[in-house]
């Protein structure tokens, strides 16, 4: 294989895997445009979405080998079964932990997620156990091959669901109502209440949208790759890179972050050492915050990043 085919191969590993952080990034702004809050939990909606699938999909033992589920149902069935799973989750959460803590800081919140992805990292380590689990690719068949790169038929689905997302998310915010309240509660919560919209209901809307978004992350990502239980911190912590490096507010910025993220750590890995992967990733982060700039779009950049306390 040549340097240019070589190069080719880690951009589209990099797009692959970045389309994943650019899911889970745009769980973050989803969040944050609605909330204030920075949802440190995020990363474990993907995993818990990935292992609900993998529980409908095929044979499991759950809780040490004392539940045999043997389902075994198509798969289309169990990632639409994950992606509501999360969602159950993503709401119960807002209902059970930030909306009781509505009036406190936006640092207690926070500090409330963290606390949230540890117990559902428990919850799932309780379930599943430690041991690695993958689900059948979506389609079966030889893979691509585009300038000396090789396609899997799944990382097509993975780039191709990303970009599906990213438009329907679009039409939803633009041309619904729901959409539209969300973004008039973004904007402005206190003339969003004054015009008859329910903040608190949007809040939760955004978890709910927010859970689906990561679950179907780790859904589609986990024919590729396996899927453990403590996975969903270091998913979350990448989401959260991909978020700074998009501006925190800009779902198109976190689309781009996410892309930009996965290709500098494949290529960080092709090139230099797969060791160095995550650290390439937290050195773009650093640099990022050090400089403030607010990420690729700086719409509102500053005062976004001094209302996360950053």
């Amino acid at each position: 294989m040549t340097f240019t085919e070589q190069l080719a191969q880690f951009i589209v590993s990099g797009i692959t895997q970045g389309s994943i952080y650019a899911l889970i990034a745009l769980g973050f702004v989803t969040i944050y445009n609605v909330t204030g809050i920075i949802n440190f939990s995020q990363g474990e909606f993907a995993v818990i979405g990935a292992f609900i699938a993998i529980t409908v999909a095929q044979k499991v033992n759950l809780f040490r080998g004392q539940f045999d589920v043997e389902l075994e149902w198509p798969v289309p069935v169990a990632a639409l079964i994950g992606v509501g799973g999360a969602v159950l989750v993503g709401v119960l959460l807002y209902r059970l932990g930030i909306q009781p803590a509505r009036h406190a800081s936006t640092l207690s919140q926070i500090v409330a997620t963290i606390g949230a992805s540890i117990a559902l990292r428990g919850l799932v380590l309780l379930a599943w156990g430690t041991d690695p689990y993958r689900i059948p690719p979506f389609t079966q068949g030889k893979p691509f091959k585009i300038l000396g790169a090789v396609i899997t038929r799944q990382s097509v689905w993975v780039m191709g669901l990303t970009v599906v997302v990213v438009v329907a998310l679009f039409l939803f915010f633009q041309y619904t109502l729901i959409g539209k309240a969300l973004r008039a509660s973004a904007a402005n919560p206190g003339a969003a209440r004054l015009m008859g919209i329910n903040t608190r209901r949007m809040g939760l809307i955004a978890f709910a949208l927010s859970a689906g978004l990561g679950a179907l992350g780790g859904i589609v990502i986990t024919p590729v790759t396996f899927m453990t239980y403590d996975r969903g911190l270091m998913l979350a912590l990448k989401g959260f890179v991909a978020m700074i490096m998009g501006g925190l507010t800009s779902p198109f910025g976190a689309v781009v972050g996410g892309l930009a993220l996965g290709i500098v750590e494949s290529l960080a890995a092709g090139l230099i050492s797969s060791g160095y992967k995550d650290a390439f990733a937290f050195a773009v982060l650093f640099v990022v915050l050090l400089v403030r700039l607010g990420g690729v779009f700086k719409r509102g950049s500053g005062e976004a990043l001094e209302r996360a306390g950053l």
